[in-house]
C-alpha cells in the first residue's frame, strides 16, 4: 500500500516534511527519533486524526485502526467497550483472555489504571480487522511483563490478518524484538529507512548514530 507525501506547518513552520513510503502487508514499521522530531504528528496525519497542509488523499489501501497515545475508555464496562468495535462476544473473551483483562471484564473501563486501560485500548481495536493499523506508544503504560505480553499479541495480530501496522515507539529494544522495518525521524524529516537489524546496528546517517548512541545502542 502507497502513503503519498505530506506535510504538516504550524505557525508557519514547517514540523513535518513526509516523502511518501510504500508499506508491505503483513509487516511492523517501527517509527523512531527524538521527542519533537515528528512521529506522533506523523502518526495522526495517518490515521486522519489531523489535517496535512494538503487534503489530498494519503492512503491508497482501505480500513485505519488507530491507538493514541493517550487512551479512552467510555462509562461502562471493560467488555462493553471491546464490544463497541465489534459484537462477536467470543473474539471479545478471548481478547480480554490474551491480554489478561478477564477479571476487569465487568469493571467500569473508566475506572481502570493507565497499564489496565492500555491493554483494554489494544483489545478493543483488534475486535476488528484493518488494513492498516497505527499504535502510538501502545506499551508507554506497560510494565516490562506487560508490554511483552503486548507485543506478542500484537505480532500474532499482524500475521492473523495480514495488515501493515505503523508502531511509534520511544523502545529501540521493542523495535528490535518486533519490527520488520524501522523509520528514523529527525527534525520532522523521515532521515533513514531499512530493516530492523540494518537500522539498530549499521546505520547510514550520522544523525541516526548519533541517537542510537545516545540510547547505548
Amino acid at each position: 500500500m502507497k502513503i503519498s507525501p505530506f506535510s504538516k506547518t504550524y505557525e508557519g513552520r514547517c514540523v513535518l516534511d513526509f516523502p511518501g513510503i510504500e508499506l508491505q502487508h503483513g509487516r511492523i514499521y517501527a517509527i523512531v527519533g527524538a521527542n519533537g522530531s515528528g512521529k506522533s504528528t506523523f502518526a495522526k496525519i495517518l490515521a486522519g486524526i489531523l489535517r496535512p497542509d494538503k487534503r489530498d488523499r494519503l492512503f491508497s489501501g482501505g480500513a485505519i485502526g488507530y491507538m493514541p497515545q493517550k487512551n479512552y475508555a467510555f462509562r461502562m464496562s471493560t467488555k462493553a467497550n471491546l464490544l463497541l468495535n465489534g459484537n462477536d462476544i467470543t473474539r471479545a473473551n478471548a481478547l480480554m483472555d490474551a491480554v489478561q483483562i478477564c477479571h476487569l471484564a465487568s469493571k467500569r473501563a473508566d475506572r481502570l489504571s493507565g497499564g489496565e486501560t492500555a491493554r483494554m485500548a489494544l483489545a478493543r481495536l483488534m475486535m476488528k480487522q484493518y488494513d492498516l493499523v497505527i499504535l502510538d506508544e501502545p506499551t508507554a503504560a506497560m510494565d516490562m511483563e506487560t508490554s511483552l505480553l503486548a507485543e506478542k499479541i500484537i505480532v500474532e495480530y499482524v500475521k492473523k490478518t495480514g495488515c501493515a501496522l505503523v508502531l511509534v515507539t520511544h523502545s529501540l529494544q521493542q523495535a528490535r524484538r518486533i519490527a520488520d522495518e524501522v523509520l528514523f525521524f529527525h527534525e520532522g524529516r523521515l532521515l533513514e529507512v531499512g530493516t530492523a537489524q540494518q537500522m539498530l546496528t549499521s546505520p547510514e546517517k550520522d544523525e541516526t548514530k548519533r541517537f542510537l548512541e545516545f540510547y547505548g545502542f
